[in-house]
């Protein structure tokens, strides 16, 4: 697989909507007016639910299982060996050496995507787990189900971030009360932020009242006071910062 430039044809992960307040970077967008009201402030009846996690600081990556094989995967889509940076050679090699956990966990055409933490970006860690942790399970563009990737990702004994808060809408200024300076994963910078994730029981059809449980969209907030890539030789002029 590795001379194949994007074996999945396009990006492993796209781009999450911002809440507002949050730190905008290049390309960044707010998520809808409305989206803000669900997440933090007032569902739209019973069948929503809101689920809040830290957010993690690192490189996002993702592990796909294509025709039977696993394939570490960049964030834009390509595989990770073909990088020109090292911290996605190193993941690459972490992930062959893991390739029965991933077997275990992914069907073909699905994916996991999660947060490569090796080397500080904007954050220091002090890693208290492996460093890959992951926050979602896609097949193309369609996210599984909390509890569903939950049960999945068990079967791999992979990380998943720290949950904040699950139930009702809940604000950006409680959320990060709840998440403190230093958040749940050994940070030794101030946190990055939070990740929203509204999760609904769709009604099928208009003529049916059978639902399905789906992931309706995720938003997130960064710290205002957030500079990215701080750590990053580009930034610094200097060596690769590695979390211990």
């Amino acid at each position: 697989m590795e001379e194949k430039k994007k074996p999945l044809n396009g990006k492993s992960y796209g781009s999450i909507a911002h809440l507002p307040g949050s730190r905008l970077g290049p390309g960044d967008h707010k998520c809808h007016d409305g989206q803000e009201r669900i997440a933090c402030q007032k569902l739209r009846d019973k069948h929503d639910e809101v689920i809040v996690q830290e957010k993690l600081d690192g490189s996002n990556v993702g592990v796909a299982r294509i025709d039977g094989v696993i394939v570490a995967l960049t964030r834009a889509g390509y595989v990770a060996n073909t990088s020109q940076y090292v911290q996605h050679h190193k993941f690459f090699d972490w992930v062959a050496a893991n390739e029965a956990r991933f077997l275990r966990v992914l069907r073909d055409g699905e994916r996991l995507c999660g947060e490569w933490l090796v080397q500080a970006h904007g954050t220091r860690y002090k890693l208290q787990h492996e460093p890959f942790v992951v926050f979602d399970l896609m097949h193309g563009n369609n996210r599984m189900p909390y509890d569903d990737f939950l049960k999945r990702v068990e079967a791999g004994v992979f990380t998943v971030p720290h949950l904040l808060h699950r139930g009702e809408p809940l604000s950006i200024e409680a959320v990060m009360a709840m998440i403190g300076q230093y958040g749940f994963h050994g940070a030794l910078d101030p946190v990055e932020g939070a990740m929203w994730r509204v999760e609904r029981n769709k009604q099928i059809n208009n003529n049916s009242s059978e639902r399905v449980r789906v992931v309706d969209f995720l938003c997130k907030y960064v710290r205002p006071d957030k500079k990215d890539g701080s750590y990053l030789p580009s930034e610094t002029n200097s060596e690769e910062v590695w979390n211990e």
